[in-house]
């Protein structure tokens, strides 16, 4: 898988007499001398499958085939291997992770202008990591001595993000694979916490829950640090606190997902707390479901991205009209951007290696056409501020997002996280039906 990865990067370098960089994800420091847990960077994951850092990956188009990946990584060490674990090593880089070469990383500053000689484009991400950067520069000064040896070498620094970014963005077999995985151990999770919600239990409570489902089966990590929002704390886009105590009558936002072979799910699930919809929020929560379905709809190939975000805006729009929250007419709501008071961002992003995955939402300034293999989220919501004095009282702290994961395919939308309940009637005759176990 990684060597396709890698065979498909090559094609394109080649078009560009080109070379490619890539650099593992750097440790870091959380408090004192303990670390936060180690995640390789995507980009280098993607080409590698290789998760330890201290390591530069190269791909160089220019040079004989059979010659042109080399990894630079740590050599074994006993002594360290004792406290962190075993390294693949120098010696064993070539067999395990099928590159052309191997060499110590502490010889990148020597070898690495050798790999950059006979090309005339180099792609790196300049500006991610202050280290890379130079390391980067010094390769790129070291190479220009051979120009007067007649050896090309690197004039232009280019951003890999239009050659490596756009295969990342059309998802394989394998990726698809994972990702459907991911989005069963999702469902799990999320229909666990709305089943110990209850009043008098707490946001971190329902976090725990889910993510215990999820860590059990194998997916130790959350795609991103999850949001649990009950009440007010609904109608903050991106509350990570997590400590306030559900009372009744709240509703619950819940937007998390797990990340299961380096491919993350994102889901966002709204539910009330004492298991039935009030009059007000049923309405609510009736909008932006329909918004979500007309989006979904649009997730189709040849229609564009930005079609998603406009088939939610019409309905959502619509429906505030209706609820008294703006006026009308709806075209000049629409023009006028009366929503944003209500519904103030985007529909959709990527989603694959990461929760905002890579690739170009437009194309020559023209929203692009989507296409079989994205994968993309559809997330209308509506957040009414409890202290918002312009909206009816009976609709002021509501605060409601649906989330799904969605792949564009040759027909149908496939909608990866379908099985997770979002219908009024499933929410209703789940939440509260099991009994918070606290030891």
């Amino acid at each position: 898988m990684f060597k396709g990865h890698r065979d498909a990067l090559l094609g394109q370098l080649e078009k560009k007499d080109a070379v490619a960089v890539f650099f593992a994800a750097p440790e870091l420091i959380r408090n004192r001398d303990v670390h936060f847990d180690y995640r390789q960077e995507s980009d280098f994951y993607f080409l590698t499958g290789f998760e330890e850092p201290e390591a530069v990956l190269v791909v160089a188009s220019q040079r004989e085939a059979g010659d042109r990946v080399a990894l630079f990584l740590r050599t074994r060490d006993p002594a360290k291997e004792v406290w962190d674990g075993e390294r693949v090593g120098v010696d064993r880089a070539v067999e395990r992770l099928g590159v052309d070469k191997a060499f110590p990383i502490e010889e990148l500053d020597k070898t690495l202008p050798e790999w950059l000689k006979g090309a005339r484009r180099l792609y790196f991400s300049l500006g991610r990591n202050a280290d890379d950067d130079e390391q980067i520069v010094r390769a790129m000064k070291a190479a220009r001595l051979q120009r007067k040896h007649g050896h090309d070498t690197p004039g232009d620094l280019l951003d890999p993000e239009d050659l490596l970014h756009e295969i990342r963005l059309i998802k394989a077999p394998a990726a698809l694979d994972s990702m459907r995985r991911a989005a069963a151990l999702t469902d799990l999770g999320h229909r666990r916490a709305m089943a110990v919600c209850r009043p008098g239990v707490y946001e971190y409570q329902l976090q725990a829950a889910m993510e215990y489902e999820w860590a059990v089966r194998g997916a130790r990590r959350t795609a991103y640090s999850s949001i649990v929002g009950s009440g007010p704390n609904a109608c903050v886009l991106h509350y990570r606190t997590n400590h306030r105590r559900i009372e009744a009558g709240d509703l619950v936002l819940i937007d998390a997902g797990c990340e299961l072979e380096y491919y993350a799910s994102d889901v966002t699930r709204t539910f009330p707390a004492s298991g039935r919809f009030t009059d007000a929020q049923r309405q609510c929560y009736a909008l932006v479901l329909a918004a979500q379905k007309a989006a979904i709809d649009q997730c189709r190939p040849g229609r564009t991205f930005d079609a998603v975000h406009q088939a939610a805006l019409r309905v959502l729009a619509g429906g505030m009209i209706e609820l008294g929250l703006i006026e009308g007419p709806l075209e000049t709501a629409l023009s006028e951007k009366r929503y944003e008071r209500y519904y103030m961002h985007r529909t959709s992003h990527w989603l694959g290696m990461d929760v905002h995955d890579v690739g170009r939402y437009y194309l020559a300034g023209t929203s692009r056409a989507l296409e079989p293999g994205m994968v993309l989220t559809v997330e209308p919501g509506l957040y009414i501020s409890p202290t918002d004095e312009q909206a009816p009282e009976a609709f002021r702290g509501i605060g409601i997002r649906i989330e799904d994961d969605v792949l564009v395919t040759g027909a149908e939308p496939d909608v990866l996280t379908a099985a997770i309940p979002k219908e009024i009637a499933e929410l209703e005759a789940l939440v509260g039906r099991v009994a918070l176990d606290l030891g």
